[in-house]
């Protein structure tokens, strides 16, 4: 067995994001699409026998202590009694606080490498499970397909997605996803829709809305310029927020994307990614 792992962790977008009612222990009930798309991080995971875990690089301004990635590390190791250990090596470009699911998809790419690495035997229904104890939305990114999820985002029904075209602003701000799902002025009971309800929709990129960005709107002024400027620029497209934000997207075709790219205000960041039908390191392990 190798002893070392590359992997690419992509990043996601909320095709849409309803919230649909609240558990008694605070967590939130929503539905949502989600959709790899090719914006990835790198990360490459190097097998140990001193049986520690050591992050050589990682996110600017989170400690190891903090990290996902560490913190998947140390889970795995735990749960199977491993005497195993590694370093790991991250280099992020899917922007923090930004609703793409950087910090999930890394630390799901970290649990599934180490089960690689250390041989440790575990089935993928096994790992969704380990990582639904990291966050809410590490399942789909080991599930490795596009998915509409119920639940807290962890009940998962594979989708089929035509390939597209998704540009994407980052203003250059971190939200907290704890502070929008704490506000009072959160949308808490979206009626239901089903999986065929979306499929058989006219307008698929125009399907729904997302429940936490009258939230963000209201507080971060970026995010709501620039929803407004892909509104001026790409009339015909539906921009929303991707998770609990501070990303922007709108579907659009490959040109008009390379051209938002050119026109966009220096202040943000902007990417034009493609859709995936699948995760591009273990879309099609067992």
């Amino acid at each position: 067995m190798a002893a070392k792992i590359h992997i690419l962790a992509p990043a996601k977008v909320n095709l849409f994001l309803h919230i649909t009612g609240k558990r008694s222990d605070g967590y939130h009930l929503l539905q949502t699409i989600f959709q790899l798309i090719d914006l990835c991080d790198e990360i490459t995971i190097k097998k140990t026998e001193d049986g520690l875990i050591t992050r050589l690089n990682g996110a600017q301004n989170v400690s190891a202590e903090q990290d996902l990635v560490v913190k998947a590390a140390k889970l795995i190791q735990s749960k199977t009694q491993t005497k195993l250990g590694c370093e790991i090596s991250l280099k992020k470009n899917i922007p923090i606080g930004a609703g793409l699911g950087g910090g999930s998809s890394d630390a799901a790419s970290v649990l599934w490498g180490l089960n690689e690495l250390w041989e440790t035997g575990l089935k993928r229904k096994d790992l969704m499970l380990l990582g639904l104890e990291l966050g809410a939305d590490v399942p789909f990114f080991l599930l490795g397909k596009n998915a509409f999820a119920e639940g807290v985002g962890e009940v998962l029904y594979p989708i089929d997605l035509p390939k597209k075209t998704i540009f994407i602003i980052y203003p250059n701000l971190h939200i907290s996803t704890e502070e929008v799902f704490k506000s009072s002025n959160l949308t808490r009971n979206h009626p239901t829709v089903t999986i065929s309800d979306f499929i058989e929709a006219p307008l698929q990129d125009q399907f729904g809305c997302n429940d936490c960005e009258k939230v963000v709107v209201q507080k971060y002024r970026a995010v709501a310029d620039a929803i407004e400027w892909l509104v001026q620029k790409a009339p015909l497209s539906s921009p929303r927020m991707s998770g609990s934000g501070s990303c922007v997207f709108t579907v659009v075709d490959h040109d008009l994307a390379s051209q938002l790219l050119r026109q966009l205000p220096n202040q943000w960041l902007g990417f034009v990614a493609q859709g995936l039908s699948q995760h591009p390191s273990y879309g099609s392990s067992s």
